[in-house]
């Protein structure tokens, strides 16, 4: 599935960092011990999670499609004087090294990956008792605010009806916040999952930073800058004219599966 993020790109790098506190403290509560250990962050977008992993000592590389989200990335490296490696590639396409990585994270964009492929893929890539951490965060709550931006953007979509993004709009039932075929098919790429669990936490937002956030979503990336300027606007205003000057709590979920790679009958024959 394709979606061009370099739409929304200034979007994204500004309002899309709600990596959420306890992110990096869960994983080491659960045993992922990151420090100084070889890391790949797929699907990195602006590198909200590849900061972090840096930040925790890793030895990390990004891998990113979307070149405008790359300089973006790189923007922040020469803002805070960091040395982190970002690569123009894909989940099913790396272009990185055989069987290197201690560390593989994907966060938010499992559901844009060709799965079968990227599995293949991250097999190559990495150790074989290496360590496949997915995670998935995005608001939940059900607060007016929230309904109401949906009225507002759902206009302007086809039928008038938001769909959840890439692959989750074909899932049935879920486990976790997980589509429950993705169960079985790490299973079958002989990634065996260690520990599933999920946390809530609140991320606060002005009216022109809940625009900003709304106006980074795969959503808008259909609409010409023109277009999405005119939505943008149209919420702005109605949330001046409903709430007024305020901030508003927005409750997130991070869903997080860890997995670890066991050997698939080629791996032991070496």
């Amino acid at each position: 599935m394709k979606v061009n993020f370099g739409n929304v790109a200034d979007n994204y790098s500004r309002y899309r960092n709600d990596l959420p506190d306890d992110f990096i403290p869960a994983l080491k509560a659960r045993g992922s011990n990151i420090k100084g250990k070889k890391a790949v962050d797929i699907g990195a977008g602006t590198g909200v999670l590849t900061r972090a992993l840096y930040e925790e000592g890793a030895q990390v590389t990004g891998v990113e499609p979307c070149r405008e989200l790359i300089e973006k990335a790189e923007e922040r490296n020469k803002k805070e004087d960091i040395q982190i490696r970002y690569k123009n590639g894909s989940a099913e396409l790396t272009g990185l090294e055989d069987g290197c990585y201690d560390y593989v994270t994907v966060f938010r964009a499992w559901h844009w990956f060709d799965r079968q492929k990227a599995l293949k893929e991250i097999r190559r890539i990495s150790k074989k008792k290496s360590m496949l951490i997915i995670a998935d965060s995005g608001f939940v709550s059900k607060s007016k605010v929230i309904r109401e931006t949906m009225d507002i953007v759902g206009k302007y979509k086809h039928g008038g009806k938001i769909i959840p993004a890439g692959a989750k709009a074909e899932a049935g039932q879920v486990i976790n916040g997980f589509p429950v075929e993705w169960f079985r098919e790490w299973q079958d790429a002989h990634f065996d999952l260690q520990d599933t669990y999920k946390f809530t936490y609140d991320v606060l937002f002005t009216n022109e930073e809940w625009c900003g956030r709304v106006g980074s979503l795969s959503w808008m990336t259909e609409f010409d800058g023109k277009k999405q300027q005119a939505i943008l606007n149209e919420l702005y205003e109605h949330l001046m004219y409903t709430f007024g000057e305020t901030d508003h709590k927005i409750e997130h979920s991070c869903f997080t599966a860890v997995l670890k790679r066991n050997p698939d009958p080629v791996d032991q024959m070496y």
